[in-house]
This record gives structure tokens, C-alpha cells and sequence, in this order.
């Protein structure tokens, strides 16, 4: 025997969550599966970094014909951050979201040029951009070190708490009739004659719709259904700092080396931007202390300050990633009524926009974000 419901969507992570908040609001039944615990993958170890801008490591190594074609991914992340702004009083909770901007800084001419041409595309897509002299950045960000000569601010950045903004969607999905089964195990897909069946935690669940919205488990799951999509899982890993007086309101990134620096709400600096992880023998992401070391370097070379704090904790995650950087969203081709929620590499910040586009497409909607979706159309 099944139960039955409009909708189940697979994944507990941020774009799981959102989906089934955002379908359940709407007065849609869902069941939501989750294989372990709420939050416990990427939506939940990330820095919570809220990005607008394009990344400027693939935009020097990919160059501007890549960075055109992303441009759609900004306009989701600029919508994507319009709801942010009101998504503590949408959820009714503290999800510590704080909106400083986001400064990307120059330490040289070459570096300069390429933030600059950046800024150009970035504005072309409908992001706010402000270039700012030496003058200018000296007087923004005192706490930079003097080598920074320039660099661009996004005023629409900031970040919020990857530890409770999953939780806060499942809760008001909750409340809105969602079923959510955690600790499910891994859930095996499969097309019925009037939709999909699921089977997790010893039961069957039965939806005329799907919507998988598995992180890095996704392409196995599409596989299970006859489809393909290429997606890329990457180990990384980020620091949190003791608390200390607040001196960086920013979003911080660094033109010539990876990095992102931001200043919680308790006083602890979370720094990342990248550095790669490694897997121990049974795949699992663990800290590499090269990259630890290098990542700090970087962080204290451009923020001075950091260099008297002690790093508290360190821990690596797997993020996930496509080659173009482009999410996945939509209706998957020859499985009428499935569909992917996939953002790659900025997940936690495109998470509520993605969710309730996805949440409007499995209702048979147009999703109304102000620029067109067909770029993440999964192919």
C-alpha cells in the first residue's frame, strides 16, 4: 500500500525544504524524503555567503563568453535575494540574515582590468555595481590591508545562518500540512503509470509529480528514471574564527587568490572562498592542512586583523558543481512530471528563488521572476 499526495520531493537540503514550503503554502500535498538528517549536507555546511556577483575565478580562467552566458544565474541570484530580504518574516524566524554588500578587491592593474570588464557584464545583467579608486576603497574598508589599490561593490550581498534556514523551511512547510520524513535512507525512485512512486524509511509514497532536489545524489536519481544529467561533486572546506570585536561589515572576496571573509552576527570570521578538501577512504570530505594554511595566508594578507584570532573550528564539505556553473531547473525530458532543482556552487543563496520557480512549474505555472528561465532547462 502507498500514500498518496500531490508531490514528493526528494532532498532535504535548502532546495528541498523551500520547494516543499513554498508547494505547501499553495495548498499543495507533499511528502518531503530525506535520506539522513534535515540540512546535514552542503545547504547546511557552507559559510552562508549570500552571492550576487559573477565568481571571478572561473570569469579569468572560463573568460567573458562564459561569464555572458552565466548571466542568467545572476539574475536568479538578484531575485533570489529580493526574497531573502523578506524571508525571516515569510518563515517567522532568526535566520541571522545580514545585508553589508559584498567587495571584490584588487591588489594590481591586471587584477583591476579584469574586476572592471566584469563589472561591465555584471551591470548588463541588472546588478548593481559601484567601482571604487584606492581613494574610495581606503575609506569603505579601513580594515584592508594597504595593498588593495581597488576593487567593486555589490551593495545586494551579505550572508545569513546555514545552520537554520533549511530547518526554518521544513518547520513552515509544517505548518502548512507538508509531510517530512527524515532519517528515510536512500530513496529509490520509480515511474508508475499515472506518476512516481517512492520508497524510503520502509514505506511507499505515490505523486503524479516528482521533484528531485538531491544535491550531488541528483544524477543518480534522474539515472533511475532513464534520464541523464552531468553534474560534478567537490570537496572543499571553510574556518569560523573566536569571537571578536566587529570590524568587517563586508562580504569580502579577493581578486587574485580564493577567498570569502564575513563577520557573524556572534563575532566569529568565516573564511573560505574554495580551498579544496580532501576524501578519506571511504569518500567522506576531510580538511586538508595545506589548504588550511593557504586559505589563512590569503585571508591575512588581505584583512590583516584576522592574523591575532584563533581558528576554532574547520571543517570540509562536498559542494556541488557543473561544468557551466548553470543550475538545473525544470521538467526533465521524457519523464513527464519530474523535475530537478539543482543549483550549483552558490545553492544556499539561488536556494528560495529556485524553489519557488520549481514550486510554480510543478503546478503548471509560468514562474513570474522578470527574466526568462529556459537557460537551466535540464537537457
Amino acid at each position: 500500500m502507498s500514500t498518496r499526495f500531490d508531490v514528493i520531493v526528494i532532498g532535504g537540503g535548502i532546495a528541498g525544504c523551500a520547494t516543499a514550503h513554498y508547494l505547501a503554502r499553495d495548498g499543495v500535498s507533499v511528502a518531503l524524503l530525506e535520506a539522513g538528517e534535515l540540512n546535514a549536507f552542503a545547504s547546511g555546511a557552507n559559510a552562508g555567503s549570500l552571492h550576487a556577483q559573477i565568481p571571478h575565478d572561473p570569469f579569468v580562467h572560463k573568460g567573458e563568453n562564459w561569464a555572458r552566458a552565466f548571466t542568467p544565474a545572476v539574475q536568479l541570484f538578484k531575485a533570489s535575494l529580493d526574497i531573502w530580504t523578506g524571508l525571516e518574516a515569510e518563515l517567522g524566524a532568526d535566520l541571522e540574515i545580514g545585508v553589508g554588500g559584498g567587495l571584490l578587491v584588487g591588489a594590481n592593474d591586471v587584477e583591476m582590468r579584469q574586476i572592471e570588464a566584469k563589472a561591465r557584464i555584471e551591470r548588463d545583467a541588472g546588478l548593481e555595481i559601484e567601482m571604487l579608486d584606492r581613494a574610495a576603497i581606503r575609506e569603505r574598508a579601513p580594515y584592508l590591508s594597504t595593498n588593495a589599490i581597488g576593487g567593486a561593490f555589490c551593495p545586494s550581498e551579505g550572508k545569513a545562518n546555514p545552520l537554520v534556514v533549511a530547518p526554518a523551511f521544513a518547520a513552515a512547510a509544517r505548518a502548512h500540512g507538508a509531510h517530512i520524513v527524515s532519517n528515510a535512507g536512500e530513496a529509490r525512485v520509480a515511474r508508475t503509470g499515472d506518476g512516481y512512486e517512492a520508497a524510503a524509511a520502509g514505506q511507499l509514497f505515490a505523486a503524479p509529480r516528482l521533484v528531485i532536489a538531491a544535491g550531488i545524489e541528483t544524477g543518480k536519481l534522474v539515472e533511475s528514471l532513464g534520464g541523464s544529467i552531468e553534474i560534478q561533486g567537490f570537496p572543499i572546506q571553510a574556518n569560523v574564527t573566536e569571537p571578536a570585536e566587529k570590524f568587517l561589515p563586508h562580504l569580502v572576496y579577493c581578486a587574485g587568490e580564493k577567498l570569502t571573509m564575513k563577520q557573524t552576527r556572534i563575532g566569529t570570521v568565516l573564511i573560505g572562498g574554495g580551498w579544496p578538501a580532501k576524501l578519506d577512504a571511504r569518500g567522506r570530505p576531510v580538511a586538508d592542512p595545506a589548504s588550511l594554511a593557504a586559505n589563512l595566508a590569503v585571508a591575512k594578507s588581505v584583512v590583516p586583523a584576522v592574523g591575532a584570532l584563533q581558528i576554532v573550528r574547520t571543517w570540509a564539505a562536498i559542494v556541488n558543481g557543473t561544468e557551466d556553473w548553470l543550475p538545473i531547473l525544470g521538467e526533465l525530458p521524457g519523464a513527464p512530471g519530474a523535475f530537478i532543482n539543482y543549483v550549483p556552487w552558490m545553492g544556499f543563496t539561488g536556494g528560495p528563488a529556485a524553489a519557488l520557480a520549481i514550486a510554480k512549474m510543478v503546478q503548471g505555472q509560468r514562474p513570474d521572476m522578470g527574466f526568462d528561465l529556459a537557460a537551466f532547462a535540464p537537457q
